[in-house]
């Protein structure tokens, strides 16, 4: 299958490393101009090397940005526009906020959680989609996490925001259909990738477990029975993102292995 992404420009945020790594690599290799944004200037040189060794794709670039500052989020997307005049794509994303209990977190961490989990997305949004709407199309999509389905104890403040995203994506999609932007949300479920591990140490150490048993245990309560691949997941992405995509918007998908058991 022609996925046209050929000469597509497709901004990735938080990119540097894991599912926004994973998915900028398989974009690439489809033929897309890519354009990744993380915070460590250093970690994004490599993460670009790695990206073009191994797509063969040498239109990649990147920007430093930390993505809780509006300023910097319209200068990333002015970049990525410098490649060709466009941005086709839009790929949200950003790092998990702390595991924690009501209790847990004073006002300035909701805060902090909002902005990096919530407002990021709405700005890089308002940068990119005038742009799609110049071109008369666009593709969006917001990675979140399976809580978008399910909730995940001792997860509020993702449970919180994840859900926001949610609701974003379902009203931009009425406001952005008319000119051909189709927006959905990625919910990822056990993944493995640096965060499954953070978060797999801290149930052991909360427990009193080792890291080996919690992980063998969390792997039994999937149906595939494993984790899944970072890459599986970007297969998902990138269509989505995709010109095979023509009539799905608004909706939320979790790739997770059969684990979440909600219906809806």
């Amino acid at each position: 299958m022609d996925l046209g992404l050929t000469g597509k420009t497709a901004l990735v945020v938080a990119a540097s490393k894991g599912l926004g790594k994973a998915t900028a690599l398989q974009l690439a290799k489809e033929g897309a101009i890519v354009h990744i944004v993380s915070r460590e200037e250093q970690t994004l040189k490599q993460t670009r090397a790695e990206i073009i060794k191994e797509s063969g794709n040498d239109e990649v670039y990147y920007s430093v940005c930390d993505i809780t500052d509006g300023n910097a989020i319209i200068q990333a997307v002015a970049a990525a526009r410098q490649h060709t005049g466009s941005v086709d794509i839009l790929i949200n994303n950003a790092g998990g906020p702390p595991a924690g209990k009501l209790m847990d977190f004073d006002d300035d961490t909701w805060q902090q959680a909002f902005e990096l989990n919530l407002l990021s997305f709405v700005r890089f949004i308002r940068a990119a989609a005038p742009i799609m709407k110049e071109n008369g199309s666009g593709r969006i999509l917001n990675i979140a996490s399976s809580s978008i389905k399910q909730s995940i104890d001792n997860l509020l403040l993702s449970n919180t925001f994840r859900a926001g995203i949610v609701g974003l994506a379902k009203s931009l999609s009425q406001e952005l259909a008319p000119d051909n932007i189709l927006i959905n949300t990625l919910g990822p479920g056990k993944i493995h990738t640096d965060r499954v591990d953070q978060l797999d140490q801290k149930t052991a150490d909360l427990q009193g477990r080792s890291l080996e048993e919690v992980q063998r245990e969390s792997q039994a309560s999937i149906p595939i029975g494993r984790y899944g691949k970072p890459e599986e997941f970007a297969n998902m992405a990138v269509f989505l993102c995709s010109s095979a995509n023509s009539y799905v918007t608004g909706q939320a998908f979790v790739v997770d292995g059969g684990m979440v058991k909600s219906i809806n």
